[in-house]
Formats: C-alpha cells, structure tokens, sequence
C-alpha cells in the first residue's frame, strides 16, 4: 500500500493558469528531489477550488516532502498561485 497526500486549496481565478503553468515544473521538480514521490493528479473543483491527489511510497517520504517545501524553484512557483488551503490529508491507498 502507498501513502496518498490529499490537499485542497483555493486558487484566485485570475491566477488559475499561472497554477497550471507551474504545474509541470513542480512535477518535475518532485521527480528530482523527493524521494518516494509516486506520480500526482489535479483535479478542479467548483468554487475555485482544486485537489491535488499525490501517491508516495511510504509515509516517511511524505513527511520528508513537507519539510522540505517549496525548496526548488518549480514547486515554488506553482505554491505561490494557491490562495488558501483549505484542508490537507494523508490516506492509504486500499486499492493496487
């Protein structure tokens, strides 16, 4: 089973796409320095909300995750569009 990081969060609609233009350097950015990142999905919700659905091998790499922030530049920028969390969560995925 992996861990599976749930967090929603708020986005300024004026500032939407600059979220998803930061997005595929984030990723890119996970895939180079965070260890037991799995693969991540956006999804919008209504009331300019989004969640971002991100698999980690295990908790420990998770929690490595959080430390370290936005540490890099691409998860930097695609941070700075979000407006306001609304609710993080950590899961298991039940299912392969």
């Amino acid at each position: 089973m992996s861990t599976v990081e749930l967090t929603r969060f708020r986005v300024l609609p004026s500032r939407s796409e600059e979220l998803l233009a930061a997005r595929a350097d984030m990723l890119k950015d996970f895939e180079a320095d965070r260890a037991g990142f799995l693969g991540a999905r956006l999804v919008q919700l209504p009331d300019n909300e989004w969640l971002d659905i991100v698999d980690w091998a295990t908790p420990e790499d998770f929690a490595a995750s959080r430390e370290k922030g936005a540490n890099l530049p691409g998860i930097a920028r695609f941070f700075a569009a979000i407006d306001a969390l609304v609710v993080a969560e950590e899961g298991v995925s039940a299912a392969g």
